[in-house]
């Protein structure tokens, strides 16, 4: 991932933590826009629904790698550079 957007991971992480705290159960996928300056929290399989075979199959492997590792997937998405870009952050 880009360090702009690690930096701004980095900035909401207290954020991102207590929404996804919101839907522990459920497991979420969490998605911090940068244009919106909102995060959210996305279903599973809603959010990879909306993605490409490739970027399915790419998520299917993190996200399973995520819930052994009691770790979140977080995206970042930037509109203006046509970027959707992921990683696993550990929620310790």
């Amino acid at each position: 991932m880009n360090e702009q957007y690690l930096d701004v991971i980095d900035e909401q992480w207290n954020n991102i933590l207590k929404l996804y705290k919101k839907f522990e159960d459920k497991k979420p996928i969490m998605l911090f826009d940068m244009q919106e300056k909102r995060i959210y929290a996305y279903p599973y399989e809603d959010f990879k629904a909306d993605l490409s075979k490739k970027s399915q199959t790419i998520l299917q492997k993190q996200y399973k790698n995520a819930l052994l590792d009691n770790k979140v997937v977080v995206f970042v998405r930037d509109n203006e550079q046509e970027t959707l870009v992921s990683s696993s952050y550990n929620l310790e």
